[in-house]
């Protein structure tokens, strides 16, 4: 489907976080104030505004950049709900979602071959692990100390002993409950619980998770019958697989014209292969190398090898092993931080990982190329800003997958 240049003056974009409990409200609080940084870091216009009623939570944009004055309508598909209610489980379970996760990515040879595309996302894969262990290791240890004074001291008495081991026994829990009031700070918890969700199914979507699929489709099917000069879907980390999915659904669905909006895809920081690596991930291989060969789209992957956090550079259609002849998509580039942000920059942020997952959704002190908010809010589509741009000399496209089977 080939579709001429034009210049945007309205637009829809959807945001897809990743596996994200918080209220969507943090990323119109983060676009509000890095759109603002990088307003005046680029010398452009942009202004937030809440919006006002709707089914979705959003905000809008009036964005003046290049002389073009755009308005954008920013809705965030929100599943955090979803989110929220796999992590509502008490610390014995996280426990066992630990053993059950571990034993699914060894067992399957996944953990092994991931290996061989970035260790970063790997190791951010074990840290929750280590860390759990460490916690658990630590509430034994000062659990232990009242029966090791006894023992010390020559207590006899039955009673007595059964006493400390019962004090020792709320020890350990109250330091495990410890720990977990605060996961904000060491996000082991909260990792487990991410990486838990899609071992937990060995690749394939839960029916939750389908159904809210289907949702985000009717909903940009609808966007893309309004009068709009470009449907932009940008889906962040986990969200990046899960934009696959809706947007295959649309297209196989026959809910894209050809006369309509343009459709842009921006995948950023994307973990694809920690999904589509997993025996049971039919589903989403068979989108991969659906999405890769569409003409309805225009499919942009953003990553950094600054970010421990996403498989950096790694084509994921490819990697996975399911590109198909006559691969177009995505592009993949890279946001470059070492050099799209200053040396003092760079420094400040370089170990907070959690953080630098972030970036591609906040301001750059040395923009290059890649420039979130001229994408979401300026005069020219996806496609349009990108045309002729040529993928990362970098990039990875050597398939490691051991499953590349489409169908059960």
């Amino acid at each position: 489907m080939s579709r001429r240049s034009t210049t945007v003056r309205r637009r829809r974009v959807f945001y897809i976080p990743g596996y994200d409990p918080i209220h969507p409200r943090r990323y119109r609080e983060l676009y509000r104030s890095e759109g603002a940084a990088q307003a005046r870091i680029s010398g452009y216009g942009l202004n937030l505004t809440q919006r006002q009623g709707g089914e979705r939570y959003g905000w809008l944009v009036n964005g003046l950049i290049d002389d073009v004055h755009v308005d954008a309508n920013v809705d965030v598909l929100v599943w955090s709900d979803i989110v929220r209610a796999s992590m509502n489980t008490s610390i014995p379970a996280t426990y066992a979602a630990l053993l059950r996760t571990a034993w699914v990515y060894i067992s399957t040879g996944a953990l092994f071959r991931l290996m061989r595309l970035r260790k970063g996302p790997v190791i951010a894969a074990l840290y929750p692990v280590g860390m759990l262990l460490v916690q658990l290791l630590i509430a034994i240890a000062l659990g232990s100390v009242p029966a090791a004074l006894a023992g010390a001291a020559g207590l006899s008495n039955t009673w007595a002993k059964v006493a400390l081991i019962a004090v020792g026994f709320g020890i350990a829990i109250a330091v495990l409950r410890w720990f977990k009031a605060r996961d904000g700070k060491f996000f082991a918890h909260y990792l487990m619980h991410d990486y838990a969700y899609g071992a937990a199914t060995r690749g394939a979507n839960p029916p939750e998770l389908e159904a809210r699929i289907a949702e985000f489709t009717d909903t940009i099917a609808h966007a893309l019958t309004e009068d709009v000069d470009e449907v932009l879907v940008v889906g962040h980390s986990s969200g990046a697989h899960l934009g696959v999915s809706v947007l295959a659904d649309l297209i196989r669905a026959d809910r894209v014209r050809e006369e309509g909006p343009a459709l842009g895809f921006l995948s950023l920081g994307q973990v694809v292969p920690m999904v589509s690596f997993l025996p049971d991930a039919h589903r989403l291989r068979a989108d991969l190398a659906y999405l890769s060969v569409s003409e309805a789209l225009f499919w942009l992957d953003v990553t950094a090898p600054g970010d421990g956090c996403a498989f950096a550079l790694c084509d994921p259609v490819a990697v996975t092993g399911v590109a198909p002849e006559g691969q177009r998509w995505p592009l993949v580039i890279s946001a470059a931080f070492t050099q799209t942000l200053s040396p003092a920059r760079w420094k400040e942020l370089r170990w907070r990982f959690f953080r630098l997952h972030f970036q591609y959704l906040c301001a750059f002190d040395r923009p290059g190329d890649y420039d979130y908010f001229r994408i979401t809010a300026g005069p020219l589509t996806l496609a349009d800003r990108f045309a002729g741009r040529g993928p990362s000399k970098s990039r990875l496209t050597r398939p490691v997958n051991r499953y590349t089977s489409t169908a059960p």
